[in-house]
């Protein structure tokens, strides 16, 4: 850096981190900085929000030169400032080819009545969903360079593997550096909490079969340290990945406890996994019981019967 930027934490050798917040959803994301000889690469955006836009102002006012701009995958907690990065900046934005495809979709098709026969398909009463602004023109615009899985790319200095990881996205990508034993996880692998397991699209089949396998596929690589889109950092990438496997069997298990004896919907094992939460804070336990429902029924221990317009599900005990 030509001089020392307040805002970035140096994190090892040559890797630097910004924590982008703004005042929704999770309320902050990590941004990582990988140096360079023509300057850093950068990891993710954070959310389109004004405080987030001032924080990134602050940073790239410091004097430090940005090389490229590399995204883990599409969702607008990462992907919301890419457009203003490559328009205003001039950055040169990457991102995978699956990404891209998300990236279209998002700007062309209404998800939201999908969305709705969803959540009423699966018992949820009536569903809030305030669009945000500018929601939707944060995916308009061209990626400079598309990657593929198994490809080799530069971050910075280093070379990096890409590794697509779908679970918590169909198109999440993570990065590993194999000198320095450095995992970039973006959302697939947190400390302290298990990222959402959704269906997010009506082109999602199974993701949590996606996620298990995803996950076992990441302990392979010698970790000594992993750089999550959220939370700490994490050091002990192996362990953690067990601890989110096992987290996610207990929760299945609860699942299926709660439809040995009486058939119910999923917002109703919503309700008495999690307690009476009620939308919008219910969202993220609901969507994770609907994906843990139709895993285990296309694993076949549990079955469905829509009546009414809405699913009914009940173990094979039955």
């Amino acid at each position: 850096m030509t001089k020392q930027c307040s805002t970035l934490t140096k994190i090892s050798d040559g890797i630097y981190q910004l924590v982008v917040r703004y005042p929704f959803d999770m309320f902050h994301m990590n941004s990582y900085f990988i140096q360079g000889e023509n300057g850093f690469t950068i990891i993710d955006t954070g959310s389109k929000a004004t405080e987030s836009i001032d924080l990134w102002e602050k940073t790239l006012s410091s004097g430090i030169k940005v090389e490229k701009l590399v995204l883990t995958h599409a969702h607008t907690d990462h992907l919301g400032l890419a457009r203003w990065f490559q328009e205003k900046h001039h950055v040169p934005v990457y991102i995978s080819s699956l990404g891209y495809k998300e990236m279209v979709r998002n700007r062309n098709a209404d998800g939201s009545s999908w969305f709705r026969s969803l959540l009423t398909t699966h018992g949820c009463p009536e569903f809030p969903m305030k669009q945000r602004k500018s929601e939707t023109d944060i995916f308009d615009f061209e990626p400079d360079g598309l990657f593929e899985n198994q490809q080799s790319i530069k971050l910075g200095d280093e070379t990096y593997e890409t590794i697509w990881t779908p679970g918590h996205s169909s198109d999440h990508f993570c990065f590993y550096n194999r000198r320095q034993q450095v995992m970039v996880t973006g959302d697939h692998v947190l400390a302290g909490l298990s990222p959402i397991i959704a269906h997010w699209s009506e082109n999602d089949e199974n993701p949590l079969k996606d996620n298990f396998a995803s996950l076992e596929r990441l302990k392979v690589y010698p970790t000594k340290l992993a750089l999550p889109g959220h939370g700490e950092l994490i050091f002990n990438m192996a362990d953690r990945i067990d601890e989110m496997i096992s987290g996610h069997k207990h929760r299945l298990q609860q699942v299926l406890n709660a439809v040995s004896q009486i058939e119910k919907t999923s917002w109703q094992v919503c309700q008495e996994i999690y307690g009476p939460v009620q939308p919008p804070q219910s969202f993220a336990p609901l969507l994770a019981t609907i994906t843990r429902l139709i895993y285990l029924e296309l694993s076949g221990e549990v079955y469905s019967e829509l009546r009414d317009g809405k699913l009914f599900f009940h173990s094979s005990t039955i």
